[in-house]
Order: structure tokens, then sequence, then C-alpha cells
């Protein structure tokens, strides 16, 4: 491997560079979520193997009336969702707060400035009557400014179970985050995937339409266009695993070939010896033993939870433990 330059000039480059240097390879999930990378995932979550997405539409359809009753409270509230995406499912619940005539603010926030405008649009179309304030941002920058984001009580939204894409200790260190920020009144609406048959969760993310292996190679294809790469996708192959005792499903790009790949932009050049992977994703499984574990460790309890039908996936509400 030869290197020439050490200075970044964004996070991409230097995340990047640390990825492709280290021992084994790997790359930040989040930067497959640019223009692209959003379209494609908006796809896999309509695709018949992802079960996930319609498990928690399942959820807030048939829950829509409690949810909405437990989360409001006298004086209104700022209904906060951190990686907002295309709103699919928080729009059920808007619907029915709006019907009510519940006083709220919706605030998203998501990586993506084009996925919030989309967004954006989107409501004003279909649901005029919500008061929308769009925020752009990773999750991590935005929960140092939530407690001054918002002067009223927060109901925080983590949908899709994207609390599985970091490992237990980067899952307590974010909730603790957010406990934080939470006030004795504001609650956190989140959802975790629930364990079960390992090939389900298998065939949820290695699709035969190839729709999740664009997804992954997505990072490939960025890296190639924003730092003058040369990686062909074609070489990578793409794995999933899922290991049913510790819950955790992982995704990798493994090189086909023995090659070399140059990145001009970071004056890098990588080795990859044949059938030598990267690491893209993490996608965490649960149970009410471990989701209470990670509350406990994180300074929050949990006030109750809504399951689907299959009993699949399930949101749960915290508070901050007093």
């Amino acid at each position: 491997m030869k290197t020439i330059q050490t200075t970044f000039q964004t996070a991409f480059e230097e995340d990047v560079y640390k990825g492709l240097t280290s021992f084994p390879k790997y790359l930040l999930s989040k930067y497959i979520y640019d223009e692209k990378g959003d379209k494609l995932f908006q796809q896999i979550m309509a695709m018949p193997e992802y079960y996930l997405t319609n498990c928690e539409l399942n959820i807030l359809k048939h829950h829509k009336a409690a949810i909405a009753d437990t989360i409001n409270k006298e004086g209104g509230f700022d209904l906060i969702e951190l990686g907002a995406g295309d709103g699919k499912k928080t729009k059920i619940l808007l619907q029915h707060l709006v019907e009510k005539e519940y006083d709220f603010s919706y605030l998203p926030i998501d990586i993506s400035q084009n996925v919030l405008e989309e967004l954006e649009t989107s409501l004003k179309t279909e649901i005029p009557e919500v008061d929308v304030k769009i925020q752009q941002g990773t999750y991590f920058n935005i929960l140092e400014n939530l407690a001054n984001l918002s002067t009223r009580r927060k109901v925080i939204l983590f949908l899709g179970s994207n609390i599985g894409n970091l490992l237990h200790e980067n899952a307590i260190e974010f909730l603790r985050n957010i406990q934080k920020a939470m006030n004795p009144e504001d609650m956190l609406f989140m959802g975790f995937d629930q364990k079960k048959d390992p090939q389900k969760i298998l065939d949820a993310y290695h699709d035969p339409a190839g729709i999740t292996e664009a997804f992954n190679k997505n990072l490939l294809v960025r890296i190639n266009r924003e730092l003058d790469a040369d990686f062909n996708p074609d070489n990578f192959k793409h794995w999933e695993t899922y290991n049913p005792e510790s819950g955790t499903a992982k995704s990798y790009l493994v090189s086909k070939v023995s090659q070399k790949v140059t990145i001009n932009k970071l004056g890098l050049k990588v080795n990859f010896e044949a059938w030598e992977s990267i690491h893209t994703e993490i996608s965490q499984k649960y149970d009410d033993a471990v989701v209470k574990w990670l509350a406990e460790e994180s300074g929050l309890e949990i006030q109750t939870s809504f399951q689907d039908n299959d009993n699949s996936f399930k949101n749960y509400i915290f508070r901050r433990k007093n």
C-alpha cells in the first residue's frame, strides 16, 4: 500500500483513508447515502424480502391512536425525527396527529439535504397542516444541539431500527447523548428489529434482485466520483452474514481477484488480495432483555412498547430515569 497524502479536506476523505488503510479494511455505511444511495435505499425498503418496513408500518397503522395518546401532553410538543428519510412511515402518525388537532411541530433530521427537501415538498402536498422545519446534519452533530433545538417538550423519533447500525458500546454512547439532551417530560420513540429466523434476516440483506448489492457498492461508486478513484465494482462480491447468538448481521464487499486500486485525491494506492473483504454495514437484532440492558446503561427506562402482528419488530417508548 502506497500513500502520499496525510491531510484531508473533508471528513469523507479522512474516513475513507482510515478505513482502507486499516486491517481488516472497512468503510462507513453513512457514506452510502448520497442522492443515488438514497434512491436505492427507498427501493430496498419496498422489497418483499425487506420485512422491516412493513412490520413498522403495521405497528404505526394499528397502534397510531395509542402512540399518539401516549406522546401527546398538555402544552404541545416538538416531534424530532432522526434519520427521517422519505417519511413514509412517519406520515401515518403525522396524519393522525393532524386529524386529532394535536399541537405539535415536526422537525425531520437527515444527513441528506436532497431527501429532506423531497420530504418537505411531499408534506406540503399530502399533509399541508403539518408545521415542518427540516434540519440537515448527522445524528451526532444534531444531538449536540438537541437541547437547544426545541424550546418545548420533545418527542424524539428514531424509526427503522437504525440503532442497529451501531455496535452495542456505540449504541449506548448514542443513547446516553440523547438522554443528556432530554428533559424529564421528553420521550424517545425508537424501533428495534427483533431476533428471528436467521434465514429471514439473511434474505432481507441479500435480495435476488441485487438492490442491496448495488446499495453497498455505491460506496465504491461514490469514492470513484468524489475522490478520483478507479474501483471496478464488478470485481467485488457482496456478502452477508448473520450470527444468531449475537444478533449481528454484517455486510461485506469481497475482492474476487488480486487487484490494486488508486485513489488519486488521497494519493493512495490500495492493494487487495483475492477474497479480502471491506466491511460496509452492521445491522443488529434485539430481544427485550438486550433493549432493557441498553436502556439501563444509558440512563433510560422503557415506558411501553408496541409490536407488529408477527412479533418481528418492536417500537419502544423510553423516558429518562428519575
